[in-house]
């Protein structure tokens, strides 16, 4: 349904379905307003930031029994049941709850790898910081910088995605990235292609890097073991 809202929070609500129901992938991501490989990363543990779960059926926007329906018929289309409620809030700067100040960072460093297009004065507004700390992330002098790990800004809940995409498609127009203020379908594809194949290919790596470890290990111990032996044999009388 291409006039149907999407959750609140797509890759948290995806992230549920897929860990808690057996619906397909398509459907999640028809639901969610995702590409399906996105949910397929999720699913597959290779997505860059780790989503936190959010259950759609604690919010509204799906029953059990649509859940069950879906799960029944997997060409079935899931419908919301409630829209998400508009955030509106007034003038004035952006108020942070201090649980959630820790996260700011990781936000940040999120849209600047993600969105590169976004203004730092955008940013400021959208997260609730400064210039300087944006400053720091970008340039990696930030005090913390070793302990910053990008994170969807809208996971951490220091912003709605509406708020989200809203800023970027207009940082997306000023740049002039194309006429409508939006980076065509065939674009984000591509660039989701090719961030999840770039995961893969780390995880490869990892694990290869992993198991040289382990046979280096064995062969480091294998060597001092028969070193260990002719030492002995030589001390025999």
């Amino acid at each position: 349904m291409a006039d149907q809202p999407t959750p609140l929070m797509p890759h948290a609500t995806a992230t549920w379905l897929v860990d808690n129901t057996g619906l397909s992938f398509e459907q999640i991501a028809d639901f969610c307003g995702l590409h399906i490989l996105e949910v397929q990363a999720m699913a597959d543990d290779l997505a860059s930031s780790k989503y936190t779960g959010r259950d759609p059926l604690h919010s509204g926007e799906l029953t059990q029994e649509e859940i069950e329906r879906g799960q029944a018929d997997p060409s079935y289309t899931l419908k919301m049941q409630k829209a998400p409620v508009e955030v509106t809030r007034t003038k004035g700067p952006r108020y942070t709850p201090v649980s959630k100040r820790q996260d700011k960072p990781d936000g940040i460093a999120w849209i600047l790898r993600n969105h590169p297009e976004v203004s730092d004065a955008q940013i400021g507004k959208l997260i609730g910081t400064t210039r300087t700390t944006i400053g720091a992330i970008r340039d990696r002098t930030h005090w913390n910088i070793q302990n910053i790990q990008p994170k969807d800004p809208v996971t951490l809940g220091l912003c709605s995605q509406r708020e989200l995409d809203a800023v970027v498609a207009k940082a997306a127009k000023k740049a002039g990235i194309d006429g409508e203020g939006a980076v065509p379908v065939a674009d984000r594809t591509s660039e989701k292609d090719k961030l999840i194949e770039e995961l893969r290919a780390e995880r490869d790596a990892n694990a290869k890097a992993a198991a040289e470890a382990v046979q280096e290990a064995e062969a480091a111990a294998w060597l001092e073991a028969k070193r260990a032996g002719e030492a002995e044999d030589g001390n025999q009388p």
